[in-house]
């Protein structure tokens, strides 16, 4: 029991550079264990032959040592499944192969996928980040993410008309749409927020309720007011304009799925988001209320306010990812399973960056590339998709849990320096 308090406490206690290091070890770990899986996996498939290993240290020119070159096999029986292939579709067939390839393109489809995802996801791990922060568990960021959507979607269709083509409409509905997005997210946010502050009503409960609410009615007001009249299948909205779509120069996508104007904004509020909470006294008022609630209030925090506050920051930036989702992936607002689970993805990628902003850049990158190299591995491999799943699931198993023991270590007390007899508001640090 002592020993697992003192990994508890080194855990709780680490630097951000010792967490670096132990999620990067977490991450080699699981590449070596999801490679026997996938090596134990082949050897219960059907194929003609095993799959060839060869594996090389390459050197420069054409060289190479050649470390081994033929098939493996266990109990007789030779895998149909190549782990040393499946990871480097994964993490290389991310970007579309290795920049260095003939042929290769930074625009090809692999990479737009990718750099969509990390940038959406960015949105939604600062929005889970913000209220993690402020000791909130804000499980619905995909329900404030769909509100944002509709609104921004009908807040274009309804000005469109009303603007003038070409770019100077472009410059009046984009902040248009990431206003309205984040509106209608920050409203879907404050409100179990205030239900929190003035009702003690569990958030983790409410936002989960509130998620299916805004599945639900937005469903209905599409159906009822904004559907489609061309459309023949799904329930969604009429297309907004073209000029009111990020542009996706100076990269060029094709398909026009992703743009640097959004990279860039992502990672501006990712640098807004952390001066706000590290630097200045609302900032502290929430990280404080976050780890101590009682000295935050005994030292004059307004509980009640830094709560709502928070949500209503944290369901913002939910909603400002539905308004890009609609942007930059859709160019209309689509109901049922065509939207994505960004939300509850954003929950893991605020806790494999520890709730810190900047964290939160790499742990969206990671998610992209899983999303793409999964992509990659489905059509390029014999891989089952439930294997490319497992594969990816558990790299974000591994390196979580050492943030996941860590969080349950502060939780418990495990670490915690004796609290001081008074407090301010106006300064101060804590691991961040």
């Amino acid at each position: 029991m002592s020993r697992a308090r003192d990994v508890l406490e080194r855990l709780v206690g680490a630097s951000g550079a010792e967490r670096a290091v132990i999620s990067v070890a977490a991450l080699a770990l699981s590449i070596v264990v999801g490679g026997l899986i996938v090596f134990v996996s082949g050897l219960g498939a059907a194929c003609e032959a095993g799959a060839n290993y060869h594996i090389a240290i390459p050197l420069p020119g054409s060289f190479e040592i050649l470390l081994f070159d033929g098939r493996l096999s266990m109990f007789g029986f030779q895998s149909c499944y190549d782990p040393i292939n499946v990871y480097e579709k994964l993490f290389i067939g991310a970007i579309g192969g290795l920049p260095w390839e003939s042929g290769w393109q930074p625009t090809n489809f692999s990479m737009e996928v990718f750099l969509q995802r990390a940038t959406l996801l960015l949105f939604t791990g600062l929005s889970v980040a913000v209220a993690f922060r402020a000791g909130l568990f804000n499980i619905g960021t995909q329900g404030q993410m769909v509100w944002g959507a509709l609104t921004s979607a009908v807040a274009v269709l309804f000005v469109a008309d009303f603007v003038p083509a070409g770019v100077a409409g472009t410059v009046i509905l984009l902040p248009l749409a990431l206003f309205a997005g984040a509106v209608a997210g920050g409203i879907w946010g404050a409100i179990p927020g205030a239900l929190k502050a003035y009702a003690d009503a569990n958030e983790v409960i409410t936002t989960i309720m509130l998620n299916f609410v805004a599945y639900y009615a937005t469903t209905l007001l599409v159906r009822e007011f904004f559907q489609d009249p061309q459309s023949t299948g799904g329930t969604q909205t009429r297309m907004v304009p073209v000029n009111s779509l990020l542009p996706s120069i100076p990269l060029g996508f094709q398909e026009s799925r992703f743009s640097i104007l959004a990279l860039v904004l992502a990672l501006v509020l990712a640098a807004v988001v952390y001066y706000v909470l590290w630097g200045t006294s609302f900032g502290f008022d929430v990280r404080t209320s976050g780890l101590q609630p009682e000295a935050a209030t005994y030292a004059g925090v307004d509980a009640e306010r830094t709560i709502v506050r928070s949500m209503t920051i944290s369901g913002a930036l939910g909603g400002i990812a539905g308004a890009l989702w609609v942007l930059l992936a859709n160019g209309r607002f689509l109901t049922g399973q065509e939207v994505p689970s960004l939300g509850f993805d954003g929950i893991t990628v605020s806790v494999l960056a520890g709730n810190n902003p900047i964290g939160v850049v790499f742990g969206s990158v990671l998610f992209g590339v899983l999303k793409s190299g999964g992509n990659t591995l489905n059509f390029q491999t014999d891989v089952p998709p439930e294997l490319v799943n497992v594969l990816s699931g558990l790299i974000i198993l591994f390196v979580a849990m050492p943030e996941f023991f860590r969080l349950i270590g502060k939780y418990l007390g495990v670490g915690d320096e004796p609290a001081p007899a008074a407090a301010t508001t106006d300064g101060g640090e804590e691991d961040g």
